[in-house]
This record gives C-alpha cells, structure tokens and sequence, in this order.
C-alpha cells in the first residue's frame, strides 16, 4: 500500500488573524501622528509665506519709501501697489492666504497669512520683526477667520 504525504504549507486563519490585528494597531497610532505632520508641514508654509511678505515689503520700502497698499483677503500671487503706481508681484504657496493693512500714508503696515489646512494664523508689523500666533481658528477656516491686522 502507498502512502501518500500531504505537505502542510501556508498559514492558518488565527495567524493571518493575528497578522491582521497587528498591521490595524500599529495603523491607529500612524495615521493620526501623519495627520500632525501634515498640519505642521501647513502652518509653517503660512509661517514662512508671512516672513517673505516681510522681506518683500522692507525691500519695497527701500525702493519706493513706503509700504504697499493694503491687500484684502488673497490667495495665490498677490500685487504689491504703492501711492505712486509703482507694483511689484509676489506669489504664495499654495493654500496660503494673505490680508495686510497699510498704515497712515503707507508709512507702516500689518499682515497675517493662513494655510486653509493649517490650524494657526501668523501676524505681524512694520514696527517688530517677530512673528505673533493665534492658535484660535480650526482647520478649514481661511485667512479671513483671523483677526484682521491694524497697522501700528
């Protein structure tokens, strides 16, 4: 008589199941910590949107000896108009809204940038180079659920 021996190959249905369980927890923890990178990754493009608006503005004061005018709520490549007809353009990253207000005869300005995807606005002025941040808005909300900037 012949005896035939069967190969057993191959996982059982507990070890896939346990493979399984382990692949979803570790799952759990990933996505939401990828979700703060990704939030982290978005406030710093506003963050550092609002250091070049600065850079651009001190350099066209330079220029021009006054500020731009004031730009209302504006998202991609925004223009920078002085009194004297005088313009420069500037573009943001993507996602990144701008408002800025322009003192008494352009002597001075305010800004604040937001990413739509971001969770804080980023302000500042002509008469500081720091950089101020409301944590007060969600994720969603556009520049113009910040604060509206008042130059000093």
């Amino acid at each position: 008589m012949m005896r035939i021996e069967k190969n057993k190959k191959g996982f059982t249905l507990i070890e896939l199941l346990v493979v399984v369980a382990i692949i979803g927890i570790l799952a759990a923890i990933a996505i939401p910590q990828f979700s703060k990178y990704r939030t982290r990754a978005y406030n710093s493009a506003a963050q550092s949107d609002l250091r070049n608006v600065q850079t651009a503005f001190e350099g066209y004061f330079a220029d021009y000896q006054e500020y731009p005018d004031a730009i209302a709520a504006a998202v991609g490549e925004i223009t920078l108009n002085s009194t004297n007809g005088e313009e420069d353009n500037m573009t943001l990253s993507s996602g990144v809204g701008i408002v800025t207000a322009a003192g008494t005869n352009n002597i001075s300005y305010a800004a604040v940038t937001k990413h739509t995807q971001g969770d804080n606005c980023y302000s500042s002025d002509s008469d500081s180079s720091t950089i101020n941040v409301d944590d007060n808005v969600s994720r969603g909300d556009t520049v113009s659920d910040c604060d509206a900037p008042a130059a000093p």
